[in-house]
């Protein structure tokens, strides 16, 4: 049996943040995934600007290797594409100048099977981390003196004092007894498939979000990749595609083969790869994310932004923020949910603004003409544009948000 003072559960970026932070912060850790790497994992594969502003944080040097990675498209920031089909570029970095634009690109575009591995071989370098792959966490058991975990034969044991739990959208544990279930109005279906050949991309590397009719309060998104691929997919909410009675795959093709506008751009694109789907937990929802001796992070916390789809930059600062509280909780030596409560206030006051934001951006998406004429405003309003980039980059729109003058100068600048 391995003993540890915190075992992480999910080598994914949640995970990855954790066990990194808690390297900086001198506590040894075990992480174990039932994955072996490099795997690929479906997704989006676009990296905002808070991804690398959550890397620098940890380790500045880190952040200086995955701007060296090769299998990356650089990304200044996204458009969003209303269904008016009016576009409003929003960029990663507020003040950004596509005519005088300098240095490294906020944000990236990196197929998920290459950036999770970039974790990987990050946590690989650090003599505190006890990596496990290819073992699968089945059994929970809390004791007296913390979690007794094993997989599926009971011959893999590790004790822990506490756990943060980082393995993704269906972990079993958030079910029970992490007392969180999916529910079809706080959570997206999405698939992705890989194209090559897509005309009109940015020569910015920005992504693009484009809110269909058909899809609403969902989308249609355009990621650039390198090599001349790109990353195309739909992300609806689940009780729409119920409602419905969608197709997405279907759709998916009608999409590309008979809009108006986007099937100019597939004329010469071809599919190489399979199209496969997801699900995407949705942070519309204040919810209880730690309890005795453990804390869910990233998808397992159900962190992902309900309008952009937004999930790795998340999941990066809820691992950080849970290797924080993780540092607390051994000092104090207290592990009762009383005292990871700390870690639920942390997330959502540092997340929470903008998932607030977000969630009402997607009930207006709800309405054709609100979000036409929300655009519109966008387009002409500088103040709103910068708010809009601070979710991409910095998290610091809960300081905007609580700042009269904001208000006063959006309503001045309409």
């Amino acid at each position: 049996m391995i003993a540890t003072d915190v075992c992480i559960i999910g080598a994914g970026p949640a995970g990855a943040a954790a066990a990194l932070q808690l390297q900086q912060l001198h506590i040894p850790c075990v992480v174990v995934d039932k994955a072996v790497f490099p795997r690929d994992k479906i997704c989006g594969d676009g990296l905002s600007g808070k991804v690398l502003t959550a890397l620098n944080r940890i380790d500045p040097e880190m952040g200086k290797r995955l701007c060296a990675l090769q299998e990356k498209e650089g990304s200044w920031g996204v458009t969003f594409t209303a269904p008016s089909r009016d576009a409003l570029d929003i960029a990663y970095q507020p003040g950004y100048n596509s005519q005088a634009k300098e240095g490294i690109p906020a944000g990236f575009v990196c197929k998920r099977i290459h950036f999770d591995n970039f974790l990987v071989s990050e946590m690989k370098r650090c003599p505190g981390i006890q990596l496990f792959e290819g073992r699968s966490i089945d059994a929970y058991t809390l004791q007296e003196d913390g979690y007794l975990l094993a997989d599926a034969t009971g011959e893999f044991l590790v004790k822990a004092k506490l756990i943060i739990v980082a393995n993704g959208a269906h972990s079993p544990f958030t079910k029970e007894p992490g007392g969180i279930y999916m529910e079809p109005q706080h959570y997206c279906a999405g698939i992705r498939a890989y194209y090559k050949g897509v005309t009109g991309l940015s020569a910015d590397g920005f992504i693009e979000l484009h809110f269909l009719r058909s899809l609403l309060p969902g989308y249609f998104w355009i990621f650039p990749l390198p090599n001349g691929e790109a990353n195309i997919g739909i992300s609806i909410l689940s009780s729409v595609v119920r409602k419905r009675k969608l197709n997405l795959k279907k759709l998916l093709q009608e999409i590309i083969t008979s809009d108006p506008v986007l099937k100019q751009r597939f004329t010469h694109a071809e599919g190489v790869s399979a199209v496969e789907g997801y699900g995407l937990p949705l942070g519309s929802k204040k919810r209880k994310i730690s309890g005795e001796r453990y804390m869910l992070a990233g998808d397992a916390g159900y962190l992902i932004d309900p309008f952009t789809g937004e999930g790795i930059g998340n999941a990066l600062y809820s691992g950080r923020i849970a290797a924080r509280q993780a540092a607390a909780c051994l000092q104090a030596n207290d592990f009762s949910a009383a005292c990871m409560k700390a870690y639920d206030d942390e997330v959502y006051r540092v997340l929470g603004p903008e998932l607030r934001l977000s969630t009402k951006l997607q009930k207006l998406a709800r309405r054709t003409w609100l979000f036409n004429f929300l655009m519109k405003t966008a387009m002409r309003n500088k103040q709103l544009r910068e708010l809009m980039s601070c979710m991409f980059y910095e998290i610091d729109v809960r300081k905007k948000l609580a700042q009269p003058s904001f208000y006063v100068k959006m309503l001045l600048n309409r």
